[in-house]
């Protein structure tokens, strides 16, 4: 492929998402802009956030990851579903029933102004960091497909891919997302459908033997029983859960999705059709992992270092002109599916939860604000994907990345405390809690091994972090107190 040719389909696909965003953003007002009004179709809403919520990150790292750990990641999978129904049962009901814009609003009436505003600033700070990440590895991607042989630096394509996900969203914000999610989902399927096909052909293959074609191959194991690995099924499927409950249900970026729907019900259709979806999404994922490796070994292919550079590898050189083609589009949709919601729900959360938005303001006064914050997000974005092009090292932002996740911790342990139990807090000391418990689960879980007999802490991180949040409010709360 020519970095013409990639140029002129990415072109055409973002002409395609442009247009999208122009037909959702008429008569768009700021209210559109955070809610949608509220009147997004829940069928339309569970298929995009598919894209949203599996990103560039595991359009790559799933099917490497095959080679090294089998199907187990199907373990976390399947936890995955508890904790949809978690927030479709308990946390959606509580958001349409408070008719909240940022979800972070609820912390405020519950446990008092600090705990609103380190909500809201953990969510800020993780997304930023998330988000830029997810754009830095699809820049790179631009960077090496189009625009290095053209003499083009690299902080250009960072500017050229923030400025897409800016023009096509600035007006229509939630309601635009919403729809070009839709798109993207679509083409990122896609993708790694024609992947699977192009490999059962050269295979000689047909799609009802792929079941029996990866049970007899080395990538078939899916359970761990083990108590002391990372991948013990007990330890991934409660952190898929949790992890759920908090990437999902406590996030701005997924909720406002499903608060764009028409109502509760809506909303919780929404979310179960969207959880059996991506079971099946993810289960795609894994078979074109299993596949590309068996196709690699039949073919004598050279396996690369990296095992997230597997697909790209295959695809790029040694499937046909379609299948790369599609692999681009499908990597850009996985990535702008993530990021262009989240600069949306960043505007949004700053607006509302440190801006004070309200609806009894100037219309015109919001939209401007609005306008300016969004493009401060946008900057603020390019900014740290141009510090991690600087550090220019995969262990360092892997690293921030890691810790990124961290902040969700605090989040889980904010909204447990104040759902489930009736204690007020020294609200002041909130911030101090938050701070200390991810440090706290940082330092426990590097030492895991000599202190807990050779434990090895996976994503259940999460729950510990959450648990010491917890006992940290417990700690500077009163029982039927009305200090705050």
């Amino acid at each position: 492929m020519t970095p013409g040719l990639v140029f002129s389909i990415i072109a055409i696909y973002f002409i395609l998402l442009i247009v999208i965003g122009r037909i959702t953003a008429q008569k768009a007002t700021t209210e559109v802009f955070f809610t949608g009004k509220r009147q997004s179709p829940w069928f339309v809403v569970a298929f995009g956030m598919i894209g949203a919520s599996l990103s560039g990150i595991t359009f790559i790292s799933v099917p490497g990851e095959v080679g090294n750990s089998n199907f187990e990641y199907l373990q976390m999978v399947l936890g995955y579903l508890l904790g949809y129904l978690v927030i479709g049962g308990v946390l959606m009901p509580l958001y349409y029933r408070l008719n909240l814009v940022t979800i972070y609003t609820y912390l405020e009436g519950r446990l008092g102004f600090w705990s609103y505003k380190t909500g809201a600033f953990f969510f800020l700070l993780s997304r930023t960091i998330g988000s830029s990440f997810r754009l830095f590895l699809v820049a790179g991607v631009l960077q090496i497909a189009i625009f290095k042989a053209w003499g083009i630096p690299f902080w250009i394509t960072v500017l050229i891919t923030i400025m897409l996900i800016w023009v096509y969203t600035y007006k229509g914000g939630i309601k635009t997302i919403v729809w070009t999610d839709t798109l993207q989902t679509l083409f990122m399927l896609v993708a790694v459908i024609v992947s699977i096909v192009i490999i059962l052909k050269s295979l000689n293959l047909g799609i009802f033997d792929i079941p029996e074609v990866i049970s007899k191959s080395d990538f078939s194991n899916v359970f761990v029983w083990d108590w002391k690995p990372q991948r013990n099924f007990f330890k991934q499927f409660f952190a898929g859960a949790f992890i759920t409950i908090v990437m999902t249900g406590l996030d701005q970026d997924m909720m406002q999705k499903n608060l764009t729907c028409r109502n509760i019900k809506d909303a919780q259709k929404n979310m179960f059709w969207f959880s059996i979806i991506l079971v099946f999404a993810n289960l795609l994922f894994l078979t074109l992992g299993a596949l590309l490796y068996l196709y690699s070994s039949n073919k004598g292919i050279a396996l690369p270092a990296k095992s997230d550079d597997l697909f790209p590898f295959l695809a790029l050189n040694h499937f046909n002109a379609l299948a790369g083609i599609l692999f681009i589009l499908g990597i850009i949709a996985a990535a702008y599916s993530s990021a262009d919601s989240a600069l949306t729900a960043l505007t949004t959360s700053f607006c509302v939860d440190f801006l004070g938005f309200k609806d009894d303001q100037l219309e015109k006064y919001k939209h401007d604000t609005r306008i300016k914050v969004h493009i401060g997000f946008s900057i603020l974005i390019f900014v740290v994907i141009m510090l991690f092009s600087v550090l220019n090292d995969d262990s360092v932002i892997t690293s921030l990345f890691t810790a990124a996740g961290y902040t969700y911790g605090p989040l889980l342990g904010l909204f447990a405390f104040g759902m489930f139990t009736k204690r007020s807090i020294k609200d002041k000391w909130t911030p101090v809690i938050c701070l200390v418990s991810p440090l706290l689960s940082y330092i426990i879980n590097i030492n895991s091994e000599s202190w807990f007999w050779g434990y090895k802490f996976g994503f259940e991180i999460l729950i510990l972090n959450g648990l010491l949040t917890f006992l940290g409010l417990w700690f500077i709360s009163q029982k039927n107190s009305q200090f705050r």
